[in-house]
């Protein structure tokens, strides 16, 4: 089976709704208006960058995002603050997740005191669950896969007259999915500071974990608005048995992924790409790799158990799947194109984000020991 795809964009961004709510962007304002935002570490591991005979590797570590151990938040309390200024009389929001999404919905209701229905798809772990109930939301789970839930909550929504706030686009579904990657740009912008300055990047290769494919959107909008031609070098990594983009970019349309879906990296385990993001993603991103779950395995313990002096980080099974992507390209020899492609040699300067903490305590500790 066919595990990368090595793109050649145009870099060109795209007059449109997606397009118009990024650039009208003010989350980070909102976002510093909010009880307990900080912005999360960027860090730097020397020794680990060492030993991947690179020369520069950094994480940014989402674990401590509000206190939700995921960086999803972002998104989700932008879109329900727009909203609500839209329409104040909103009751109840309406989602469907694998986890991290669902509970950022779930807070960020909670706080507006609205409710929140929360549909899970039938893999998702009681610890997640758990989670997402511990913000005051109704959470049903369902005998059905996560595209399925997905479209169950669209008509439920309907039925009910409850404001879904879905994270992927489709026809006629756009303008919340674009709040939700604009609240994401807040990370993005809190690295200016640092490796993302004026001109040029301080970095060269960025490593993205995709689902649906709305953050890594939001990312490369981003590093495309910033520095046109001049943006690092963006590759989306997915779980092998779960990769809508890569089958998306094979068929040089937006398709649902055939595969088993079968992995560990919950958050990433999606279906058909969101619209307005896969618009992007196919315009801005350079490569696509699948990984294995033993990839995100090992990734995650890098992080646990630090080489000397490197941080630990502590990244769950979707939080490390960015890692585990160039853990694979550094590896396996065969991959020596698609390191040339994106110039991935011994003078690289890489960003990977860490979106996730422990968020199943019980499969991280089984990994992690």
């Amino acid at each position: 089976m066919i595990d990368f795809y090595l793109n050649n964009p145009d870099n060109k961004l795209r007059n449109n709704l997606t397009n118009t709510i990024l650039l009208k962007n003010d989350s980070l304002d909102y976002h510093k208006s909010l009880e307990g935002y900080l912005p999360t570490t960027l860090y730097k591991l020397n020794n680990l960058s060492s030993r991947l005979n690179i020369e520069e590797l950094y994480v940014k570590d989402e674990s401590k995002r509000f206190g939700l151990n995921a960086f999803k938040a972002l998104g989700a309390s932008y879109a329900i603050y727009k909203q609500l200024i839209i329409d104040p009389s909103i009751s109840t929001f309406c989602t469907a997740t694998d986890g991290n999404h669902g509970r950022a919905v779930a807070w960020s209701a909670n706080r507006n005191n609205k409710k929140s229905i929360i549909y899970v798809p039938k893999q998702t772990t009681s610890d997640r669950i758990k989670a997402i109930a511990g913000h005051g939301a109704e959470v049903i789970q369902l005998d059905l896969d996560y595209e399925e839930t997905c479209k169950y909550a669209l008509e439920m929504s309907n039925k009910m007259n409850w404001k879904l706030l879905q994270d992927a686009s489709w026809d006629g579904y756009e303008e919340i999915p674009a709040y939700i990657m604009s609240g994401y740009l807040t990370h993005f912008i809190e690295m200016e500071d640092s490796i993302n300055s004026i001109n040029t990047p301080n970095i060269d290769i960025v490593f993205l974990q995709a689902g649906v494919g709305s953050w890594a959107a939001s990312c490369i909008w981003y590093y495309l608005n910033r520095y046109k031609l001049n943006k690092p070098k963006i590759v989306l990594v997915e779980p092998e048995n779960s990769s809508g983009i890569l089958q998306s970019l094979l068929s040089n349309k937006r398709i649902t992924p055939t595969g088993n879906f079968d992995t560990i990296m919950a958050g990433l385990n999606c279906g058909i790409p969101s619209k307005s993001g896969w618009n992007i993603i196919k315009n801005g991103c350079d490569a696509a790799l699948t990984i294995s779950d033993e990839y995100a395995k090992k990734s995650m313990r890098s992080l646990f158990y630090p080489i000397n002096d490197d941080k630990k980080i502590i990244s769950g099974e979707s939080g490390a799947a960015g890692l585990g992507g160039l853990f694979k390209l550094i590896e396996e020899e065969k991959y020596e194109q698609f390191r040339e492609h994106i110039g991935l040699n011994s003078n690289s300067r890489v960003l990977v984000f860490s979106t996730e903490g422990d968020t199943d305590k019980k499969n991280f500790n089984s990994i992690i020991n």
